[in-house]
């Protein structure tokens, strides 16, 4: 589904990704894990638009997509949880998950919509019991849930995932993780930067280890936990 070759990014003249190569294929859960600075956020980034490669190719579905723009690639169903959430702080729940569904209703169609958002609140009770609720005054945990909520109403075919157990406590990171995986099984191909390098082998089908912007380590999540290299730097082992 997707294919990153030789990407190179930067933030004016520091190099941030060098030489980039990855694969995900549909229906994975490919997990990047990584100190940080290792350029994962940045790789995210660009796959989404946010920030221009230098050079590199990135496929996706078997186009091109390096130099579009960010809702260029939403619609051709790439869709990004970013970073500390960044959800719409001063509207409501309802209206958050509504507007990462807002390229759709011409496209599927109020009702393919409405059905999404009875989905996400299947996944998510609480958001139910919240919908009316400004989204700043909730808690941390539950604005990890509405970002990632609001991600998946794009209905995209690969959903980038940016740290999103960061800052939470232990029992709403493994919810969090164990909604990603339900999202697996609803059909969502999965792209996982993670920092819970534990959390995120469990999870994932593959991984790429990436250090000072390059790839280092690549292979089988579970081949990866036992790999000596990678216990010693990001297990505490």
């Amino acid at each position: 589904m997707l294919k990153v070759e030789n990407l190179c990014t930067f933030y004016g003249r520091i190099q941030a990704l060098r030489e980039v190569s990855l694969r995900v294929a549909e229906g994975e859960i490919v997990a990047v894990i990584g100190s940080n600075g290792a350029g994962k956020s940045t790789l995210l980034n660009t796959l989404s638009g946010m920030i221009p490669a230098r050079s590199g190719r990135i496929t996706f579905a078997g186009t091109p997509i390096e130099g579009l723009r960010p809702d260029q690639i939403v619609r051709l169903g790439i869709s990004q949880v970013p970073e500390r959430r960044q959800i719409f702080s001063t509207m409501s729940v309802l209206d958050n998950l509504i507007l990462g569904a807002y390229h759709r209703y011409g496209r599927d169609g109020k009702p393919a919509v409405d059905r999404d958002l009875e989905f996400v609140f299947e996944i998510f009770p609480r958001l139910r019991e919240r919908v009316k609720q400004t989204a700043g005054t909730l808690s941390g945990g539950e604005q990890q849930m509405l970002a990632l909520g609001r991600g998946w109403m794009a209905k995209p075919k690969l959903l980038l995932m940016d740290e999103p157990s960061l800052g939470l406590a232990p029992l709403m990171a493994r919810e969090i993780f164990r909604v990603s995986g339900a999202l697996r099984d609803h059909g969502t191909t999965i792209l996982l930067v993670e920092q819970n390098a534990r959390a995120a082998l469990e999870l994932a089908d593959r991984a790429y280890v990436l250090e000072s912007g390059r790839v280092a380590v690549e292979g089988a999540a579970k081949e990866l936990a036992g790999d000596e290299r990678v216990q010693k730097a990001y297990l505490g082992k």
